[in-house]
């Protein structure tokens, strides 16, 4: 009935139209009409039209990967490849060619799977198996590249071709499609830093679907930049290049969506199932031998607290993990009886310029006379503190990271380098579902929080656990554990604040807190 009225609609705006116009829009349907490809409308329609330079389209099975691809060679291409890791996998994708491009040209099969249309324009299928057998299309200029199922491939076979993508003819747009599912291997985990700011959720300036974001490779890394235009590194200038990624589903693809093949998917083993179906980029990775919480165990925790749902619980603790300025996240969350923790509120440290206000945003969100803290590390949690004691009559203690600590693991073996150390490790114990100490912590699902949580690593110096610092972190993934530290802190701060309720509201500069005293570290 929806169709019938919108066709309709569409109807009685074309009748209102004069002679010149409709007769306009009748050569501009019919010059679509008469292209071999017709993309499908959503994605498919999107990912055709994005202006990227370099496009990471799928994630789910189904989405019209393939077709997207040869679809664009024909339809928009003079001198096009199209690639697959191994030559034997190029079947369907030749099938759906010879759908599209029956009449208009001639195939070559075998070593050559050659396209050579009327027109003069070429479209060449090919494999690249061994690392090096980029080189032998290296050369060839093309003004189109795609990389079907991309996640199989090498970062250096994608951009090493990349280098031969250019097209002499005027007018020739060039453009690079990456088709992929979520990468099955460790091989294909470059994608998601490749692509970073829509698929890593550690990356501190997230892109929306579709948008528009600009790179440039410098020796071999990827660097983000502004926007278009030329950068100068060293004594070289590099012209910038756009990305973006446009996700899909079966849902998007009419042709398969009613049949079997979701029944299939369905009944695909984990993670092939989360991947495969719901375009999972990071299901099944792997944690690393030396990470400090296992990524099953927050999972777990968020699905506590998904299924405990939200309901009025007396806040036990609030604290804030200070950002002025700067590049940082401003993070503030609380600790709630039933060892629940509320949705972290994120402000981005920019658009904050006064310590006033961050302890009036923690005045605002405290309830029941939670205790409160502030990372002091580094001196930036001063002023808030200073301003909550002396302005609001509430003590805030102060939470130094490279602190002492006189506390030692839940068996007794080891002891901790520094406060940072005690602090993430009683949060690992306190999440381990065997380890004699699970407190059943409720964590809130929020992906972010989950890739912080599973980021840092760990090492035993002498017999002391030390665990990465924030500086550290943020070089290797270039972003800070914001959200992750603040949860650590509350839960740090759970035993002083049960003093607090079973003593009542804490008298200012009456009790020490973490930082003018280490001998409080510990209960």
């Amino acid at each position: 009935m929806e169709a019938a009225i919108d066709l309709k609609a569409l109807e009685s705006v074309i009748a209102q139209l004069s002679d010149d116009d409709r007769k306009q829009i009748e050569e501009l349907v019919s010059t679509e009409l008469s292209k071999p490809f017709i993309p499908n409308p959503g994605p498919q329609t999107e990912a055709l039209l994005s202006k990227a330079d370099i496009l990471l389209y799928g994630g789910a099975a189904g989405g019209g990967k393939t077709a997207l691809m040869v679809g664009c060679a024909a339809n928009e291409h003079s001198r096009a490849l199209i690639v697959r890791r191994e030559a034997v996998q190029l079947d369907g994708i030749i099938n759906f060619s010879r759908e599209i491009l029956g009449d208009l040209g001639r195939f070559a099969g075998g070593n050559e799977n050659l396209w050579k249309l009327k027109d003069g324009r070429q479209l060449k299928f090919a494999g690249i198996n061994q690392p090096d057998d980029w080189r032998k299309h290296a050369g060839n200029a093309r003004d189109f590249m795609g990389f079907d199922e991309a996640g199989e491939f090498l970062r250096e076979q994608v951009f090493s071709l990349i280098g031969w993508l250019r097209s002499t003819k005027e007018g020739q747009r060039c453009r690079v499609i990456l088709g992929s599912n979520p990468p099955r291997g460790g091989e294909g985990d470059w994608l998601i830093e490749e692509f970073a700011p829509w698929l890593d959720p550690l990356f501190s300036n997230p892109a929306k679907d579709g948008e528009l974001r600009w790179a440039i490779r410098v020796g071999g890394e990827t660097e983000w930049v502004e926007g278009e235009g030329e950068y100068k590194r060293d004594d070289e200038t590099y012209t910038a290049m756009s990305r973006t990624f446009i996700p899909a589903r079966l849902d998007d693809n009419p042709y398969l969506k009613d049949t079997n093949y979701r029944a299939v998917l369905q009944g695909l083993p984990e993670p092939l199932r989360s991947q495969l179906l719901k375009g999972d980029f990071l299901a099944g990775r792997t944690d690393h031998e030396w990470q400090v919480i296992p990524t099953e165990w927050v999972k777990r925790a968020q699905e506590r607290w998904r299924k405990a749902g939200e309901r009025r619980r007396r806040m036990i603790a609030l604290s804030a993990d200070i950002a002025l300025g700067g590049q940082d996240n401003l993070v503030l969350g609380s600790l709630h009886e039933d060892n629940w923790f509320s949705q972290l509120k994120v402000i981005s440290g920019k658009n904050v310029k006064d310590p006033i206000e961050i302890s009036s945003l923690m005045m605002k969100d405290r309830r029941d006379d939670a205790d409160l803290s502030v990372d002091l590390t580094g001196g930036w949690g001063s002023g808030p503190r200073s301003h909550l004691i002396n302005h609001h009559n509430t003590d805030c203690a102060g939470i130094v990271y490279s602190a002492a600590s006189g506390a030692r693991t839940y068996d007794g073996k080891f002891g901790f380098r520094n406060l940072r150390a005690e602090m993430w490790w009683k949060l690992r114990e306190a999440l381990d579902p065997e380890g004699g100490q699970d407190e059943k912590i409720m964590l809130p699902d929020d992906a972010r929080l989950l890739a912080e949580l599973t980021t840092p690593r760990w090492k035993l110096v002498g017999t002391d656990i030390l665990i990465e610092s924030k500086d550290d972190i943020r070089k290797r993934v270039g972003s800070s554990p914001d959200r992750a530290d603040v949860i650590c802190q509350l839960w740090h701060r759970k035993p002083y604040a049960a003093l607090i309720a079973l003593a009542g509201k804490a008298p200012v500069g009456g009790w020490q807190s973490v930082a003018e005293d280490d001998e409080i570290l510990t209960w």
